[in-house]
């Protein structure tokens, strides 16, 4: 008899976890995903802004090549599109100024322009992620100007 308790309290090979491992397992899971899981997507957002900035000054480098080149910056009616195609009225003209064209922003929508700029000869901005004017964090408007 003392042989056959003994067999019963040794794990069979490939005998799989019981229940109460599984749930111990799920609730550390899901306590690191809880503390985790907000920092990774802060640094995410971080990360988008920082990239809006890069692509900013892209664009305003590209601007400038086209007012060396034309002898101004594009118009409003041109806009950010006059680096990448020829304008009728650019004379000099000697793109693309943008290899890969023009990008939007890591949201999805297209950069803005203005010139004359409030801020500068000419601003380029991000309204940020909620494509809205003003706002904080990620929402925040993020232009040459920065």
């Amino acid at each position: 008899m003392t042989r056959h308790l003994r067999a019963s309290t040794h794990r069979r090979p490939g005998a799989g976890f019981t229940l109460i491992e599984l749930l111990v397992v799920l609730a550390i899971l899901g306590l690191l995903a809880g503390l985790v899981g907000p920092r990774v997507l802060n640094q995410l957002g971080g990360a988008k802004s920082k990239t809006v900035a890069v692509q900013i000054k892209d664009l305003e480098s590209a601007a400038e090549l086209f007012r060396l080149d034309v002898g101004r910056f594009p118009s409003n009616q041109e806009g950010l599109e006059a680096l990448v195609t020829k304008p009728a009225t650019a004379n000099g003209w000697n793109g693309p100024y943008l290899r890969k064209g023009l990008p939007a922003d890591p949201w999805g929508n297209p950069y803005r322009y203005a010139n004359p700029g409030k801020r500068g000869d000419v601003d380029i901005y991000s309204f940020g992620a909620d494509n809205a004017p003003g706002g904080d964090g990620e929402n925040a408007d993020i232009g040459n100007w920065n």
